[in-house]
């Protein structure tokens, strides 16, 4: 697995992934595969739930981490400090954001996706230039009942790059 610690500088590039203390390593190695088929580095912020060497992670990435420019963040303000300009971090959240299809995605882009237990806090959230959300007509009530909370992190993952990408004429 081919990754690069803090400290390296960032190369520009049209759009980027990053997850906030991922902790299952199965969606973490579904998003690198996302991200490999993309070509969508693949931001990684401390602290993980797990190690780099998980087999988990492995599998769930398959023979794709050579393809897969991944780089990990000690927190969140080393991450922030390592984007190069001009750079906004979208937060991608279940609640509270622009709806997916109304979001103008721009040029050098991260979309930030928070942990799978918590999502992005309050202070994240905060921090980010905007905040997306997918539609999902048969969403739970804000007390969780009667419909779906949210979708899988590596779902998640794929339907807003997808999104963001088509409209920016990556592919």
């Amino acid at each position: 697995m081919n990754y690069y610690q803090e400290g390296q500088s960032l190369i520009h590039k049209p759009l980027r992934v990053a997850l906030f203390e991922p902790q299952i390593p199965p969606n973490t190695g579904n998003i690198a595969r996302t991200c490999a088929a993309f070509g969508l580095p693949l931001e990684l912020i401390e602290p993980l739930g797990f190690s780099l060497e998980d087999r988990y992670l492995r599998r769930a990435g398959l023979d794709y981490w050579p393809y897969v420019d991944l780089r990990i963040h000690r927190n969140f303000d080393v991450f922030l400090a390592s984007l190069p300009e001009p750079s906004r971090v979208i937060g991608c959240s279940r609640r509270g954001g622009i709806s997916l299809q109304n979001m103008q995605f721009k040029f050098g882009d991260v979309l930030l996706f928070g942990r799978e237990d918590t999502g992005l806090s309050e202070e994240t959230r905060e921090r980010c230039s905007q905040i997306t959300t997918i539609p999902m007509p048969f969403s739970a009530e804000a007390d969780g009942q009667g419909g779906v909370r949210s979708l899988n992190l590596s779902v998640a993952c794929a339907i807003v790059s997808h999104h963001a990408g088509f409209q920016l004429q990556l592919w």
